[in-house]
Formats: structure tokens, sequence, C-alpha cells
């Protein structure tokens, strides 16, 4: 699979914008951030644990010149699964961020609980790409 082939079904080409960038990152770090206050519920902890992970493998996917399509159904699922052509992640962490995802739509639309295991996990998650993408000092440091 390449980027390309993913263009008009869940992808679009768009313009890199490093403002655009600059600021998903910068909400990122800010939600991993928030993910860490443990007088938040579980609920709240993970949800943005996962949407600091969504930010980062947005701006990722941004910086390769390419959007989701959010008009179709799945664009979580495809900023998740286009990370190993964005940051090179291996397919392990992919299984892991597909299950995080399937937990965030259990807890957003079945209302079950969250466990502590899931929000840590969801935690180190964020914070592993996090480390991957501070390697990529040209996305951080964008104006």
């Amino acid at each position: 699979m390449t980027l390309d082939n993913l263009v008009g079904m869940s992808l679009e080409v768009i313009a890199p914008d490093p403002l655009t960038i600059r600021r998903l990152l910068e909400a990122a770090q800010r939600n991993l951030q928030d993910a860490k206050l443990i007088q938040l519920s579980n609920e709240n902890r993970f949800d943005v644990a996962y949407k600091s992970i969504m930010q980062i493998a947005n701006a990722a996917l941004q910086s390769r010149g390419y959007r989701t399509l959010t008009s179709k159904p799945g664009h979580h699922q495809t900023m998740i699964q286009t990370l190993p052509k964005t940051l090179n992640i291996s397919h392990t962490q992919i299984i892991i961020l597909d299950a995080l995802r399937k937990q965030r739509n259990v807890a957003d639309y079945s209302g079950d609980l969250v466990t502590d295991a899931a929000v840590n996990e969801c935690i180190i998650q964020a914070e592993a790409l996090w480390k991957i993408i501070e390697t990529k000092t040209s996305l951080l440091n964008e104006k």
C-alpha cells in the first residue's frame, strides 16, 4: 500500500501547512499532559490520550501532503493504518493502536467504563508516538 493508492477512497492530497501541523502537535502535547491528570476520570484520561494519538497521526499524514476524508467513515482507522508510511511504526504498534481505537468506540457509544490498564496503555502509546515525532524535528520546528 502507498498513500497515493488511498487518494479518493480515504485520503485527499493537500499542500502541507506547517502552521496547522505545528498546532496539531502542540494540541497533542497538551492532551498527552492532560491524560496524566489523575484527578480526571478514566474515560476522560483515555479520551484525551487517544486524541493525542490521532493528532500526532494527523500531523504526520499532513506533513506528507495528505489528509483523511472525514466525510467518509473510518478516518481514525485510516490515520492509524497509515502510520507505518508516515512514522515508520511497527505492525505490532498498529494492532495495539487499533485495539485502542475500538476501545474508544465502545466507551463512546456504549458508555462502558475504561479500565486503568486501558488508560495506561493509551498514554504509553501516545508517548511512544510523541517520541517518534520528536525525532522528526522539522515537523516540530516549522513555523
